[in-house]
């Protein structure tokens, strides 16, 4: 028996760590204090992949990128609080959310404390600081970062908003998929990059409550592939050590509150490699003049991929989440690195 969409969300509800009821909510907290972001179309890219293709323009977020959902959703729920505002807000993040979380405290005024890895880039460091919050450092891996975190948390006795794992996070990022939804009604998949896996779980908890049977798929660095392995495997697989990839905003592998939504919400999952990433960020600068960092690009490769041809052209209408801009000009060496993979063969940029 088909269950009705109320059932469906009660269901979810008791299985994972949002609801969509969560994302509604999450909507209202945030709605007069962020972008609703333009959805996008390219011609040359709908005639190279043969589909309608849709690009959610997060890069035109406020701080850059889609991060900032999550983060004021977080910090506004934080300020009811009975106790008063907290003392700080702590988190660890490769950049991105660290300037949401940065933007979201300043504007409650809340101290913010970001911790980063050393490889981070400039841009995202120095507008982290721009907002206002201190900068700690760390080394690449995920038990770096959360033992400086830790310490950092005992020391100001700040509150941890966790970049991908807080449920309040989570479900500001679903908020992406309720303005898709209304900005693409025909829309038959969405395609979103994955790290930490806050927002394509945020993203598939919202879908799957509203439009059931809209694909939902996630697309990772074959460098940084613990969604896939733990698709693949039915159990959570960490990356094993820190991936080297040109995607930094995806370098931290999904975890226990988004894995659960990830293994049962989410369609498929769709690896690319490094050159596939840096042709499709390129060829979104050169043809669509939008300046995506590379993360976003993850998407847009999945899409162009060979692996992609084998679904459906019934899956017609796609909504590509590039998911933000902040871009280290300094680092774009990389352009000249690589060679050009077999499905951009016939792209001229």
């Amino acid at each position: 028996m088909k269950l009705t969409c109320r059932k469906q969300q009660r269901t979810m509800c008791a299985q994972y760590c949002i609801s969509f009821a969560d994302v509604e909510k999450a909507h209202i907290n945030i709605r007069d204090f962020v972008h609703l972001t333009p959805v996008l179309t390219s011609s040359i890219l709908n005639q190279v992949t043969g589909r309608n293709l849709f690009f959610k323009c997060e890069l035109f977020q406020k701080t850059g990128s889609f991060k900032v959902r999550g983060a004021l959703n977080a910090i506004r729920g934080l300020i009811p609080a009975p106790s008063g505002k907290p003392k700080a807000v702590v988190t660890h993040s490769s950049g991105n959310h660290g300037q949401a979380l940065a933007y979201a405290a300043k504007l409650e005024g809340i101290p913010a404390y970001i911790v980063v890895p050393q490889t981070a880039p400039n841009c995202k460091k120095l507008a982290i600081q721009a907002y206002g919050a201190s900068i700690l450092y760390s080394e690449q891996s995920d038990e770096s970062r959360e033992n400086v975190t830790k310490r950092i948390m005992e020391e100001t006795e700040g509150i941890m908003i966790h970049p991908n794992q807080e449920p309040a996070v989570m479900a500001g990022q679903g908020t992406i998929a309720m303005e898709v939804l209304n900005q693409v009604p025909l829309v038959d998949a969405l395609v979103v990059p994955v790290g930490g896996g806050g927002m394509v779980a945020g993203i598939a908890i919202t879908v799957k409550a509203l439009r059931p049977s809209v694909k939902v798929y996630a697309a990772e660095p074959l460098n940084a592939d613990d969604c896939y392995q733990s698709k693949l495997r039915g159990e959570l697989t960490p990356n094993p050590y820190p991936p080297e990839t040109i995607a930094d905003g995806v370098k931290s592998s999904i975890g226990l509150n988004t894995w659960p939504v990830i293994r049962d919400l989410v369609d498929d999952v769709f690896t690319v490699t490094e050159d596939e990433i840096k042709y499709a960020t390129q060829l979104v600068w050169e043809r669509m003049k939008l300046l995506i960092e590379p993360t976003a690009g993850v998407g847009v490769a999945a899409v162009l991929s060979q692996h992609f041809q084998t679904i459906s052209p019934e899956v017609k209408n796609i909504c590509i989440v590039l998911s933000g801009g902040n871009v280290d000009l300094t680092s774009v060496t990389w352009l000249k690195q690589a060679e050009r993979p077999a499905p951009y063969q016939s792209v001229f940029v």
